[in-house]
């Protein structure tokens, strides 16, 4: 199931693919969806769920996988991949296609106010909390940090080795 708020702008040339299995892509109010967007219902039934005011940069793509939830006031710059699934690839006498999926790690999960910068991988257990940058070409598996401005902590942002 597909739903876009009506105060979205979806480009034309993005590319939302409905679930055959229930899957729903959800797509918050004033948020945009740029060309060549991606959603791509595949390696589970968990959700995509994108809050309001978000972009989402040509060249992206969203696997659902085991979901993928996006907070309010989200940059995502170019050519990122949102990969909530991984292979099962245990059983060398079988094909890794034939093996089916990992059990799920929570998806990846996105808090508000975020910058991802373009050419990023976020993976399956990924957690982005509010505030944070992750810098241009990094792959995050794990949990960054929030920005604290309480702390006197400089902007939290992940790098290369994300």
């Amino acid at each position: 199931m597909i739903q876009i708020d009506p105060t979205a702008r979806v480009s034309p040339l993005a590319d939302i693919e409905d679930s055959v299995r229930g899957t729903r892509i959800v797509v918050g109010a004033h948020s945009v969806i740029d060309s060549f967007v991606k959603f791509k219902p595949a390696g589970g039934s968990g959700d995509v769920v994108i809050g309001e005011w978000c972009v989402l940069n040509s060249g992206c793509v969203l696997y659902t996988g085991n979901g993928i939830t996006i907070g309010n006031q989200v940059a995502i710059a170019a050519n990122c991949t949102f990969a909530p699934v991984n292979h099962e690839y245990q059983d060398r006498d079988r094909p890794i296609r034939e093996q089916g999926f990992r059990p799920s790690k929570g998806g990846i999960v996105v808090e508000d106010d975020v910058w991802i910068g373009a050419n990023c991988v976020l993976l399956d257990g990924c957690i982005l909390r509010r505030g944070c940058v992750i810098g241009a070409g990094s792959i995050v598996r794990g949990e960054v940090a929030a920005y604290s401005v309480n702390a006197g902590q400089p902007l939290r942002t992940v790098g290369q080795r994300g």
